[in-house]
């Protein structure tokens, strides 16, 4: 491995650690979630704590649009983005990415879950937020940095959909 594969690997294992124990941790502190009777009152909870998971993303969409506002990107046929805007762009477009894995892999779970074990999706919308903001930042920093963010995210989503579909198969 040459030293920016190195630099990858190490902050995406950092990054999926994290997202684990940050899961693992929100779980064991959150309190239970009252009126989840049904996998309906479970489905309604999840949509609802989606739309916070959606925030990151709008302000993603809102900064591509100001930069773009206030530089001679205005007119993105131009190709004149600067590498903030670059950059803030192609967070932006991997975030809706993982927002749609996120909505529909979380919208699956919740149906499966009980009332006492619902509290796991608003772990993981807030880990989901902050691993967006990790990508983004780190991307920020340095395109290499992302890894951490961006594993974190993608690993949460596979986990969530490898154990939907454990849930349709048992």
């Amino acid at each position: 491995m040459n030293t920016d594969q190195k630099k990858v690997a190490i902050g995406a294992v950092s990054g999926v650690i994290s997202m684990v124990l940050l899961v693992a941790i929100f779980y064991a502190v959150f309190p239970q979630v009252p009126g989840m009777g049904t996998a309906f009152d479970r489905l309604i909870f999840a949509v609802k704590l989606n739309v916070l998971a959606i925030f990151p993303f709008f302000i993603m969409v809102a900064t591509v649009a100001n930069g773009r506002f206030l530089s001679e990107a205005i007119d993105p046929l131009r190709h004149t983005e600067n590498r903030a805007i670059e950059i803030n762009g192609r967070v932006t477009d991997n975030t809706l990415q993982q927002n749609f894995v996120f909505f529909v892999g979380t919208l699956a779970l919740s149906t499966f879950l009980t009332s006492e074990s619902i509290k796991l999706i608003p772990a993981l919308v807030v880990v989901f937020i902050l691993a967006r903001v990790a990508f983004w930042v780190g991307y920020r920093i340095h395109p290499l940095y992302r890894a951490s963010g961006m594993a974190a995210t993608s690993y949460m989503n596979l986990g969530i959909i490898l154990s939907v579909a454990y849930f349709l198969i048992f």
